[in-house]
C-alpha cells in the first residue's frame, strides 16, 4: 500500500508562502518557525493598519525571511512570488479580522476575505498543477479561519468540525465564504487544502483594538474600560503560540481536505477577563495607596449581533495529531500582560493615529 505523502516529506529547508505574516497570528507564526530553524518564509502582507513591520524586527536581517508588501488579491504579484520562490506550502492568515470594523465597513471584508482568498486559491491551483507529481502530493494549502463562522452557542455544548455554519457578523460571513471556497477547491480540483478554525487568540503583537490588549492599554493609562452589554459573553481563549504550533502540526500531519478546530480549553466571560487583566496590572503597576483599577470598568451599549458564547471542541486535533495547548489562561494572560507592559514602545508605534482606542462598530 502506498503511503500518503505528507508535507513533512519535503527537504530539510522547507519554503512556505505565508500571507498576512506581519499581522498578529501570522507574525507570531513567522517568528516561531524561523526560531525553530529549517524554514524559509516568503512573507506577503499588505501592511494595512493591523500589519506591522515592527513585529518582524527580530528577523529583519535573516536570509530565510523574504518580505513582500502586497495584496493577496493581486494575481500578478502572487504568481510572481510562487514562481520565484517555489514554496512547498501556503499558509493563509491574510484577512480583515475585527468584528466591529466589519459592522462599520463590510465591503472591505468581502474584498479581502472572499475575493482575495479566491484569487490566492486560483493562483496556487495553477502553480500546484504545474508541479511534478511527487511535489504535488506533498504540497499543502492551509487556510486559517475562526470559530465565529459557527455562530452563537447557548449555555452548553461546543463547536465541532461538523457544526453547521451560521455566521452572524459581516466578518464571520466573509470568513465562512472563504472557508467554503477552500473546501470547494479541494473537492472540485483536488487541491490539497487544510482548514483550521480557532477560538479567540491573545498574546504578544496583537493590535490594541482587540479586547485583551485594549484593556491592558487603557488600564495602564487610566482610561475607562468599555465592556459591552453585561460583560457575560463567553469566549474560549487560545494563547497565540499554542495556535501557531497547532497550525504547524496540521500542516505537517493533517489530512488534505480536512478541517481541524483549535481551542484553548479556557472559557471565560468577558468581564472575568477584564478583571483578571486589572488584577495583574495592579500587581505590576500599583496605583498610589494600593487603589484598584476595577473602578475604571464602564458598561456600554452592546455590539449589534453580539454572539453570546463560543466554545471549541478540539478533540479531533488532540486525538489525530497529538496537539494540546501548553498554556492555561492563567499562565497565558500573565505572559501577555507582562509583554505589553514591557513593550509600550511597540504599542505606541502601532497606534499611528488611525486608531486611538475608540469604540468601533456601534452602527
Amino acid at each position: 500500500m502506498t503511503r500518503r505523502a505528507r508535507w513533512g516529506d519535503n527537504p530539510p529547508m522547507k519554503t512556505l508562502l505565508v500571507t498576512g505574516g506581519a499581522g498578529f497570528i501570522g507574525g507570531n507564526f513567522v517568528l516561531d518557525l524561523l526560531a525553530q530553524g529549517g524554514y524559509r518564509i516568503v512573507n506577503l502582507d499588505a501592511l494595512t493598519y493591523a500589519g506591522n513591520l515592527d513585529t518582524l524586527a527580530p528577523v529583519r536581517d535573516r536570509a530565510e525571511h523574504v518580505f513582500a508588501r502586497g495584496d493577496i488579491g493581486d494575481p500578478a504579484l502572487v504568481r510572481q512570488l510562487l514562481d520565484a520562490h517555489r514554496p512547498q506550502g501556503v499558509v493563509n492568515f491574510a484577512a480583515e479580522s475585527h468584528v466591529d470594523r466589519s459592522i462599520d465597513g463590510p465591503a472591505t471584508f468581502v474584498q479581502t476575505n472572499v475575493v482575495g482568498t479566491l484569487n490566492l486559491l486560483q493562483c496556487v491551483l495553477a502553480y500546484w498543477r504545474a508541479l511534478p507529481l511527487g511535489e504535488q502530493d506533498a504540497f499543502r494549502f492551509l487556510h486559517v479561519s475562526t470559530d465565529e463562522v459557527y455562530g452563537s452557542l447557548g449555555p452548553v455544548g461546543r463547536f465541532t468540525e461538523e457544526t453547521a455554519y451560521a455566521p452572524n457578523s459581516p466578518y464571520s460571513a466573509s470568513k465562512a465564504a472563504s472557508d467554503h471556497l477552500v473546501r470547494a477547491f479541494h473537492h472540485t480540483y483536488g487541491l490539497p487544502t487544510l482548514t483550521t478554525n480557532c477560538s479567540n487568540n491573545y498574546g504578544p503583537y496583537q493590535f490594541p483594538e482587540k479586547l485583551i490588549p485594549l484593556m491592558v492599554q487603557k488600564a495602564v493609562t487610566g482610561q475607562p474600560l468599555p465592556v459591552y452589554g453585561d460583560g457575560r459573553n463567553v469566549r474560549d481563549w487560545l494563547y497565540v503560540l499554542d495556535h501557531c504550533r497547532a497550525i504547524q502540526r496540521v500542516l505537517e500531519l493533517g489530512r488534505p481536505g480536512e478541517v481541524y478546530n483549535v481551542g484553548g480549553d479556557a472559557e471565560c466571560e468577558n468581564i472575568d477577563v477584564v478583571r483578571t487583566i486589572l488584577r495583574l496590572v495592579d500587581e505590576r503597576r500599583p496605583l498610589p495607596g494600593g487603589a484598584s483599577r476595577e473602578s475604571l470598568i464602564t458598561y456600554v451599549r452592546d455590539r449589534p449581533g453580539h454572539d453570546r458564547r463560543y466554545a471549541i471542541d478540539a478533540s479531533k486535533i488532540k486525538r489525530e495529531l497529538s496537539w494540546r495547548p501548553l498554556e492555561t489562561f492563567e499562565t497565558g494572560i500573565a505572559r501577555t500582560v507582562d509583554w505589553y507592559l514591557a513593550n509600550q514602545d511597540w504599542v505606541g508605534r502601532v497606534m499611528d493615529g488611525s486608531y486611538r482606542g475608540e469604540r468601533l462598530g456601534g452602527a
